[in-house]
């Protein structure tokens, strides 16, 4: 009532004020000869304005007994759903875009409703637009809220750009059930200079490299895969694949998807894997090199050259953006490189329609490294107008078991049906909502089981992070705001040569010693200098809180 009284006070005042501007100009007019048609538009200004404020004052009445927050009227919040006064929150992570990608929004809003004073709209991004749109995305200051990010996805980066809020007090406030679930290693090993910028998903803890492959086309070729220890080891299954069965690619690679992908290679990049500099995660020793002094990155580019030359490799590697699943799934292709745990081979066939004819191999030891902490998080954007809003949502994908399982496999009935409590089945309709997402959204030990998974999945999960060796880098996590114009010049000089030479399509002999020209040139080596003395300080800390 008191703004009501204030509202009707200001139009009075301001009828009033207007009335005696309108009277000196018409004088003054008069006096300077001013015509009609001055007086006219002039009266119409006036009109429009008083209707302007009658107008704003009667929405003020009609919305005195909103559920919104007072910043939210103030400012007129585009993000702010009219309809029902619920926020919208934005959340952009990658992968395609589902055909009932509506359905499984409005079933998804309807349950929150009630739980959180918001509304989802799912904004996925093609891998193969992703860095692009994510880029543009940041420069432009969109507004999102929830933002998909991952240390080997350039988070160290985009947080040095101002992308993500700091998250430590939200946390506290919003995110108990995060807290309470997620094992502590997750949030310290992802810190960035002491701070949070995302919420790693609560998944495997361990990582281990390797390759999914048809089980099916070995057991027919009599492939014996027990025998594959290594990169080198694929020559032989490779040259019998092409052999016997010419109409099959043995191995399909893409960017970022090579033997020497940081989760084969076991490469620690202290942060995110764009900035140059590593050590090696299976390791101890603790001098950062870049990834050309490194003789295993080295010699897995001869052998990727020589598997290129004898045809084993797609020669579009370079430029074809179609994911690695896709082409397992269009059957032409034996073997997909792969970041593995257990039963990611079932995961895998369930996604491509390829039930028990995948199996996976081990190619690497088990490791535990910052990449693997911060392997996959939800960063809140900061250009978010609630971001508290924003980490209440990830708190329920952490905690609320029907809000997450409908995020990843849609609606009951519909796209699955269940076999039983924590099992379920497919049906015609799954294909039309099968984002294959589990590992980014909050809590993989709520999801449900495909039957044909294992039903201990989860217990092997705990087990998997067991005796696996933890990097020296374990919770550093480079800065780089001191070399920025280094590393955006490294950048650029990896996109012109770095999936060229990882998927063998170039003579490394050529290509390689330019390719470090140009990193020189770019000012690689103060930016390995830089994270070399920075993780110095690192250890000395560690030592001392030891």
């Amino acid at each position: 009532m008191e703004e009501m009284g204030n509202c009707r006070l200001a139009s009075f005042k301001e009828r009033r004020r207007l009335k005696e501007a309108y009277m000196k100009r018409r004088c003054r007019s008069s006096k300077r000869g001013g015509g009609p048609l001055f007086i006219t538009i002039l009266s119409l200004i006036i009109l429009i304005s008083l209707g302007l404020l009658a107008a704003g004052c009667s929405w003020l009445r009609s919305n005195e007994s909103a559920s919104t927050m007072p910043e939210e009227r103030e400012s007129m919040d585009p993000g702010l759903d009219t309809a029902n006064q619920v926020y919208t929150l934005k959340l952009v992570y990658t992968g395609l875009k589902q055909k009932d990608e509506a359905l499984v929004e409005a079933a998804i809003n309807n349950y929150l409703t009630g739980k959180l004073e918001a509304r989802l709209d799912l904004m996925p991004i093609d891998w193969g637009q992703w860095d692009d749109r994510v880029n543009l995305l940041i420069a432009s200051r969109e507004k999102i809220d929830i933002l998909f990010t991952a240390q080997w996805n350039k988070h160290g980066v985009n947080v040095a750009k101002g992308a993500f809020v700091e998250l430590s007090g939200l946390l506290k406030q919003y995110g108990q059930g995060i807290l309470d679930s997620l094992n502590p290693i997750f949030l310290e090993g992802s810190q960035i200079d002491g701070g949070n910028y995302g919420v790693p998903t609560n998944k495997e803890l361990a990582s281990q490299g390797g390759i999914i492959y048809r089980s099916d086309v070995a057991a027919e070729l009599g492939i014996d895969m027990t025998q594959v220890h290594s990169i080198e080891d694929l020559d032989l299954v490779f040259a019998k694949v092409k052999q016997e069965r010419p109409d099959m690619l043995p191995i399909y690679m893409k960017q970022g998807e090579t033997f020497n992908a940081h989760y084969i290679g076991n490469y620690d990049a202290l942060g995110d894997t764009s900035i140059p500099g590593i050590i090696l995660k299976d390791g101890d020793d603790t001098k950062v090199l870049a990834t050309y002094e490194n003789e295993r990155y080295v010699e897995t580019l001869r052998i990727t050259r020589e598997f290129f030359q004898k045809g084993y490799i797609n020669g579009d590697a370079v430029t074809n953006q179609m994911m690695n699943i896709d082409a397992l799934k269009a059957g032409e292709v034996f073997a997909i490189t792969a970041s593995l745990k257990p039963g990611k081979a079932e995961e895998i066939a369930v996604q491509t329609g390829l039930i028990g004819k995948l199996d996976q191999k081990e190619l690497n030891v088990k490791t535990i490294a910052t990449s693997e902490t911060a392997g996959a998080m939800l960063g809140i954007s900061s250009t978010s107008r609630h971001p508290e809003l924003a980490m209440q949502f990830i708190n329920l994908l952490h905690t609320d078991k029907t809000l997450n399982n409908l995020l990843n496999y849609g609606i009951e009935g519909l796209h699955y049906e269940k076999v039983d409590k924590e099992v379920i089945r497919q049906t015609e309709r799954t294909a039309d909502y099968f984002p294959g997402a589990n590992w980014m959204f909050g809590n993989q030990f709520l999801n449900y089981l495909w039957e044909s998974e294992e039903r201990d999945k989860w217990e092997k999960f705990r087990q998997f992070n067991e005796n696996a060796h933890v990097s020296p880098g374990l919770g550093f996590i480079f800065d780089s705001n001191s070399v920025k114009s280094e590393v955006a010049a490294v950048v650029n000089v990896d996109r012109q040569y770095l999936t060229a030479l990882d998927t063998g399509s170039v003579d490394i002999e050529h290509v390689l010693p330019e390719y470090i020209q140009k990193l020189k040139e770019a000012g690689i080596e103060r930016i390995v200098a830089e994270k070399q003395r920075q993780f110095n300080g690192f250890l000395r800390m560690k030592n001392r809180a030891k």
